[in-house]
């Protein structure tokens, strides 16, 4: 294992220390303790806090998308872990600007049972909590981590569209119910072509041959649909992209925001590959490529993969995916 860290139970305390300090006028930290990472100017008065979090290793999901016109908190778990309630507690409690706090939550159970009971803590303390839970994978419906479908690269879009909700000043309730508008309305896919190793672990997450690709893969490792051997590329994304459009369904006519997202260890000159084919697959089914996000934006350490990911948006959505937002990860409008 060759990586870039000094201790491996420090991997995750340095490296917010690190973020922390290149982007001072974006977050800061508390350290001491628990652990979160907040917005500089929380608590906005009047305005939802918008909290998400969960294990480490997906950077820059959840750190990197703390900022105006996203998110006000995140709270980074150990890798591949769930944060406790305690951290969750005080990130919620440093966001509160009187209007009351949402919780966006991947749908892993560690993350969901620790959520739920920093929103209860919270509730006793007088702040009002909604919580709204991702599950945006097609590949399977239950995993080692889930009851029900995982959270996967979706997250990143119901992030970005409720944050935009709350920073035009809408109510809890409504801040909400857009962020469940986008999960009901986003499905997502991924492959890997190579594992990742965690750190503390030493050695890789999963075996998978040179010339194997797991379809479906979570975003931990987990297991998906099938092993197979390795295909062109376009014949990989038809095997990503048909599942997702038959899921919804997607119809001839819809408007979607397409987001080709990276795992950590995949070159962006794929990635547009990857898009090219995805893109020529929605103009033949008649569906309407409205906005597109290319990167590595919600990863697994350094694996080697690939995730789609397709919203259906309507004018609302598309004008709060449009709005601006300043994160270290995510910025436009500005």
């Amino acid at each position: 294992m060759k990586k870039l860290i000094n201790d491996p139970a420090k991997t995750v305390d340095e490296g917010v220390a690190g973020f922390a300090a290149a982007h001072p006028d974006l977050v800061r930290v508390v350290v001491d303790p628990p652990f979160a990472v907040v917005r500089a100017d929380a608590p906005v008065a009047g305005k939802v806090g918008i909290v998400s979090g969960g294990g480490s290793g997906h950077e820059p999901l959840h750190a990197g998308y703390v900022g105006v016109g996203m998110l006000d908190a995140a709270v980074p778990g150990a890798m591949f872990t769930s944060p406790t309630p305690d951290p969750i507690l005080e990130a919620t409690k440093q966001v509160d600007g009187g209007a009351g706090v949402l919780h966006i939550v991947k749908n892993y159970t560690g993350d969901v049972l620790n959520f739920e009971t920093a929103a209860d803590l919270a509730l006793a303390e007088g702040i009002e909590v909604q919580s709204v839970v991702v599950d945006d994978d097609v590949a399977v419906k239950d995993s080692l981590y889930t009851a029900g479908r995982r959270g996967v690269a979706g997250t990143l879009l119901v992030e970005k569209i409720a944050g935009a909700a709350a920073e035009r000043g809408d109510s809890l309730d409504r801040v909400a119910e857009v962020a469940r508008r986008v999960n009901s309305q986003v499905r997502s896919m991924g492959l890997a072509l190579a594992p990742c190793t965690v750190p503390h672990a030493g050695e890789p997450s999963f075996e998978l041959g040179e010339d194997e690709v797991e379809i479906g893969i979570g975003i931990h490792g987990e297991p998906g649909r099938e092993r197979i051997a390795l295909e062109p590329a376009d014949r990989l994304v038809d095997r990503l992209i048909e599942p997702i459009l038959e899921d919804l369904p997607f119809q001839q006519g819809d408007r979607v925001v397409l987001l080709v997202n990276g795992m950590g260890g995949t070159p962006l000159s794929e990635l547009y590959i990857v898009f090219r084919r995805a893109a020529e697959v929605l103009a033949e089914r008649g569906i309407e490529l409205a906005r597109s996000l290319v990167g590595s934006y919600v990863t697994s350490l350094e694996m080697q993969g690939v995730s789609i990911s397709v919203l259906k948006v309507d004018d609302e959505l598309l004008d709060l995916y449009d709005a601006p937002v300043h994160t270290a990860a995510l910025r436009w409008g500005r």
